[in-house]
């Protein structure tokens, strides 16, 4: 186990080779969520600091545990080759589409069908450990199946997605999507 008060060229290396991440939050009360991502909607714009974009799904516990607590966890583990467990910890902010910042993190990120928020981790805390108990995975390949569903959907199809399963999370929190 090693600390680090940042992420270090060596990391975001690693980080890059990574196909999937994990993102876990909470709010002071309620459910604790994790939640697996793929690793195109991610970029890591320096040592303490991350951009994804997040895509329509069937919740929306990140948005609404970040307007209650900041806290953010983003993990990747090796299921390839080098066994390491990467974690990256601290502070988040949601930038949704009416929100001024939303062009300028389609600046670094392109938003993709079905974007619904960009999350920005303001990192503080950097932790590796071995991952010798990962197992190996061998990556076939990316899922389409969001992305044609998405476009599907339409613009107004999303929209009325947000509203019916997004607006608010698992328990009952509001999340913004729909402001």
């Amino acid at each position: 186990m090693a600390e680090f008060s940042g992420i270090s060229s060596e990391h975001e290396a690693f980080i890059a080779g990574q196909k999937i991440f994990f993102v876990g939050t909470a709010a002071p009360e309620g459910r604790v969520n994790i939640a697996v991502k793929d690793m195109a909607s991610l970029s890591v714009i320096g040592p303490n600091r991350i951009l994804w974009l997040n895509l329509t799904g069937a919740e929306n516990e990140t948005a609404a545990h970040l307007l209650e607590s900041k806290r953010m966890t983003i993990m990747w583990c090796s299921f390839e080759k080098r066994p390491l467990v990467l974690r990256a910890y601290g502070s988040a902010e949601v930038v949704h589409l009416a929100d001024e910042e939303w062009d300028v993190c389609a600046e670094v990120i392109a938003p993709a069908p079905g974007a619904r928020q960009y999350v920005n981790l303001a990192v503080d805390f950097v932790l590796t450990s071995c991952g010798f108990g990962v197992p190996l995975y061998a990556f076939n390949g990316h899922r389409d199946t969001l992305r044609r569903w998405a476009i599907g959907r339409g613009d107004d199809g999303l929209r009325e997605h947000w509203a019916e399963y997004n607006a608010v999370s698992l328990d009952g929190k509001p999340t913004r999507i729909t402001a």
